[in-house]
């Protein structure tokens, strides 16, 4: 890519002996707790004050419009049941975002531009959905493998194991390939012409990375809330 000469990270001790992908995951994550430190802090100083909403913009207002975007989102898609999921969701949304848009920034590289990555967030959700199916049902979760129809069972069952077991490649490579081919094509392009001209894909970029997070959590929400339904069988 075009930005590949010249890397922050190789300015850094420590992070630049590391993977590009794990450091710039380091990058972010640290940029998430630094902005959710400072948009709560004060909370157990002061906490009667958070209950009045701020007349200007701030970190806390900031965060809590974002908060509650992410909230109103996992609401609409998956029910009243929806803010149990709000942790893990609004953990995903956050990174994934981003992520996705650190990419754009000269002398920094998505961590979602690898597969590492992306594989990374999308066996997460994978595992998670099974988890919540199994503490939702117990041993009863199994029968959403088997289809509605006990007599199909025997051609539904590989059917739904495929289908399954396609679900985290189909997340991961969905976002890497569009990540990393946004952030190549707009690299090209700056590389080719470094002024004014890159800045319309830079926002094609943006719009790019926001859409790519949408997908990412409604998929997950979609798998979430199949997960957690209930199943009837006929005999």
């Amino acid at each position: 890519m075009g930005h590949e000469h010249f890397s922050v990270i190789d300015m850094i001790p420590f992070l630049n002996q590391l993977p590009p992908h794990v450091a710039n995951t380091i990058v972010v994550i640290v940029f998430l707790m630094v902005v959710a430190h400072l948009g709560t802090r004060g909370l157990r100083k002061e906490p009667k004050k958070y209950f009045v909403p701020e007349g200007r913009l701030t970190f806390r207002t900031a965060g809590e419009m974002i908060v509650e975007g992410v909230l109103k989102i996992v609401k609409d898609n998956m029910g009243p049941r929806g803010p149990e999921f709000m942790m893990i969701i609004g953990t995903l949304a956050l990174f994934i975002l981003v992520s996705n848009i650190l990419g754009l920034i000269p002398g920094f590289h998505s961590p979602t531009e690898t597969l590492n990555t992306t594989g990374a967030c999308a066996i997460t959700v994978f595992s998670l959905t099974h988890y919540y199916g199994f503490r939702e049902h117990g041993i009863k979760y199994l029968k959403h493998f088997v289809g509605p129809i006990i007599w199909l069972a025997p051609l539904i069952i590989p059917i739904e194991l495929i289908s399954h077991l396609v679900r985290p490649v189909s997340l991961s490579i969905r976002l890497f390939g569009n990540i990393f081919g946004d952030h190549y094509v707009c690299a090209i392009v700056f590389g080719l012409v470094p002024f004014l001209v890159p800045l319309p894909m830079m926002v094609l970029g943006v719009f790019v990375g926001i859409i790519q997070t949408l997908v990412f959590i409604l998929l997950s929400m979609a798998y979430f809330s199949g997960a957690i339904e209930e199943v009837e069988h006929e005999a």
